[in-house]
Parts: C-alpha cells; structure tokens; sequence
C-alpha cells in the first residue's frame, strides 16, 4: 500500500487467526503463504465484512489501521518489530528492466481448400478437447448451490447469478485463446479482454471489471519477455477501448517443460452486472425464432481451429480485434436485449460461426434450418472462419431488429430460423440433436474413463 499524502499503517499481528500463533513477526509478513487476503474497509462498514465471513466459516480478524505518519509499524507480543517509512516501499522499490524481443506478427494465410465437407467438420470441431462438453465436470458439482443461479453451465455465454435479496444479478466468465496469443501476443491479449467482454454482452449484463491471470514462459528469454510485454498492451488497448478496467490479477512465470515454455496464456476473468435477473438471456432459440448474424465476417481461418483439426495446420495470423467494431456490435446487441427483443444469443469465437449455431441447438429443444453462405465467400470459411465482433442473435421480430443495426451502419444478417429439433445444414443435410450430443460430449467420458 503506497505512502502518497503521508499515509501509513499501525499493525498488530497478534490479532491474527490462531492457525498462525507461534509464527515470527518475520514470517506473518514476508512469508508466501496462500489464500489470504488483505482489505481495507470504511470503519463502519467492519461488523458488516466480519458477519460475511463468519457466515461462511472463513478466518477475519481486524490486524490493524491507516495512520497519517507515513510510517509502517508492526507490533507483536508486546514488542515494536518494525518502524519504518512506507513510501520507500512503495515507490522506490526495485524494478525489473528485462531485455526483450518484440514478436514479429505472422504472415496472413493464404487460401486453404477444404478436404472433408462442413458436416464432418462441424461434429469433429465440437467433438475436439477446445470445444466438447464440459458437463462431465460441471455435472458432477450442484451449481444451483445457494439458489440463486439464473443460467446453469452450458446455457448461456456467461454465469448468471442473482444477488440474494435483490434483482440484480453478477454474470461471470474466463477467456482466453492462447494459439492467438503464440501467433500474435498483442492481438491476443486483446482479443482475449474483447471475447471476455461479448460473454458478458451476450447474457444482457453490462461489463464492468477484469481480473487477469498472467501465465507465461521464462521472462529471462527475451522472446517470452517480449510475449508478455505485447499481450499486456494488448489487454490495455482493449480495456480502454471497451471501459473495461483491470481491478485485479496475478501472474504465473517460468512454466517451462524441459526449457519448452508455455503457449502465451493471459487468461481474462470479466465480471457484469445486469440490473433485472429477469432481462437475462441464455444461448438456446425458442420455437418460432430467426437466426441473425451480427458483425462483419470475412471468412477469417489463421489460427483457427478449423485450420488446426481439419487441415492439420497452425499458420497465418490471428483475426484482427477491431475494438471500435466490438464496441458498437455489443452495446446494440446488449440494448436489444435489455428491450425484450432478443429470445437467445451467442457469440461467435472458437470454431466459428456454425460452431456457434450448433451450440445453440444442443442448449435448447428447438431445431434450426440454415440458410446458404453468401457468395463471394468459400463455405468453410464463412462457416469456420473466427472473425471477432460478431454474435448469433435469434429473436420473434428480425425486421426490426434488422432496421435498427442498418440504421447504426453495423452488418446483420438472417441465417436461418428454428425449425425442428436438429440442424439442417444450407445443402438439405440434417444432423440430429442426439447426433451432435453424442459428438460434443464423448471426449471428456472416453478420455477420463
């Protein structure tokens, strides 16, 4: 805690929990130990914090108060163990000025033909390790603990939990594409706040803070010193852009396997909040729905996991992160959501666009019947292709909907309407909801088992 304005600290370690008696005044406050966590409360608010705690059988004790001295003093067993000036500590710290190489962006990837047709791509995509099933995890926890869940795993792009006594509701998620993030590490970085920023968007909830989670290789190699470097301007051009500040984080180095390091993982936490529960939307379509595709696609397949599973390739650059694009896509998109006008919704990332409709299928009982890719674009690039800043939309009224996203110069689209209980693709081939059930969630099963 900074020194700034004369601002200091009176600790009494010998107010902490019990579980730590015996230990020095050196250990309490320079050992790593885990799971702890220090806050500063408004006097008043101190009984409050303490019965949060106690409710849930969590260690809270009172070790100390701000003073105006300037100084950090901390007391234990009678004695004055330090009492020393606070703003050396704070700003005239040491500081790492690590070499480091700036990554050099890869080269856009040329055309790639499709070698096995957008059925069997699609089920061996949701079948793949990035994006089967979760359920044989998340199954095996009550995530309707407290009874406060608004949508379960599986049924939206983000958690939605209602605030006990309220209306109000938390939505949360974690993002992170990584292959992006080895390819190019700043787009990558933003990418990752940006898709961290839709899933908040795509339930209804209004985005409003990022925890990071830093994880890389060994920083004294100036090339993963230069990964992180570029990842973190990334994420800071994309929370500036999207008024999405960072509150909190940490940061994982050294993960090496026999000096291999780690692909660049800056893994996102985004937190929302949505003012009525009620208002929030899940991802399956209901019954009577049309299907509209919100942003620019361009049939975009570098590093996308249509390029990696289906052609057996890792090449070309990551899409490109237009943040003005996810900025005006996600404020129209969340507005028509918070009006009522939007059933389902979804966004658009790993796999791509028919991923995306696939996945509302087999959230929902409702079916959906596609329509032809535009020309101009080969079909598995307009199916695969992970062009960001888009969402699958369904809605009961796509004219006005249609009208309204036209009237703000944003690309949108109808691609289909819900209609039985399959997925009938632009060519008359419907695959069944069991059929692509049995694809998304045999990985998990087979691979555990």
């Amino acid at each position: 805690m900074a020194g700034k304005g004369g601002v200091g600290i009176d600790l009494d370690l010998d107010a902490c929990p019990q579980r730590e008696a015996g230990m020095t005044a050196y250990e309490m406050m320079l050992s790593e130990s885990q799971e702890r966590m220090l806050m500063v409360l408004r006097p008043d608010r101190e009984e409050l914090a303490r019965a949060i705690f106690e409710k849930w059988e969590l260690d809270f004790a009172v070790i100390g108060h701000l003073t105006d001295t300037g100084r950090i003093v901390v007391r234990h067993q009678g004695r004055v163990e330090a009492d020393i000036p606070l703003e050396p500590l704070a700003d005239l710290a040491p500081s790492y000025r690590r070499p480091f190489v700036e990554p050099v962006p890869p080269a856009p990837l040329g055309g790639v033909a499709d070698p096995v047709g957008i059925e069997a791509a699609l089920l061996a995509l949701i079948a793949c390790p990035d994006l089967c099933s979760r359920a044989w995890i998340t199954d095996q926890y009550d995530s309707t603990v407290g009874g406060q869940t608004v949508k379960r795993p599986g049924a939206a792009d983000a958690a939605v939990v209602r605030i006990d006594g309220s209306r109000r509701a938390l939505a949360l998620t974690t993002d992170c594409t990584p292959r992006y993030c080895a390819a190019d590490p700043r787009a990558g970085g933003a990418q990752a706040v940006a898709e961290a920023w839709r899933n908040l968007t795509a339930v209804g909830a209004r985005p409003l803070a990022v925890t990071d989670n830093l994880n890389f290789g060994n920083p004294e190699k100036p090339e993963i010193m230069g990964q992180f470097a570029a990842a973190i301007t990334g994420m800071a051009e994309a929370c500036r852009a999207l008024d999405f500040p960072v509150v909190s984080g940490n940061v994982s180095l050294y993960n090496e396997t026999q000096g291999t390091g780690i692909l660049p993982t800056p893994a996102i936490g985004g937190l929302g909040v949505i003012d009525d529960a009620a208002t929030a939307v899940g991802i399956a379509p209901a019954p009577g729905d049309t299907l509209v595709l919100v942003g620019e696609t361009q049939g975009h397949l570098g590093q996308s996991l249509w390029l990696r599973e289906i052609a057996g390739r890792e090449d070309g650059a990551p899409p490109v992160v237009d943040l003005s694009a996810e900025r005006r896509c996600g404020d129209l998109v969340r507005a028509a959501i918070l009006r009522g006008g939007v059933s389902a919704c979804h966004d658009v990332s790993d796999g791509g666009l028919l991923v995306a409709v696939a996945e509302m299928v087999m959230a929902g009982a409702s079916g959906v019947s596609l329509m032809p890719a535009p020309s101009g674009l080969a079909p598995h690039a307009y199916w695969f292709g992970e062009d960001q800043a888009r969402y699958v939309v369904a809605t009961q009224n796509p004219a006005a909907l249609l009208r309204e996203f036209g009237a703000a110069c944003v690309p949108a689209a109808v691609i289909g309407r819900t209609e039985g209980t399959g997925l009938t693709l632009p060519d008359g081939v419907t695959i069944s909801a069991s059929r692509l059930h049995e694809a998304h969630e045999r990985f998990f099963p087979a691979w555990m088992n």
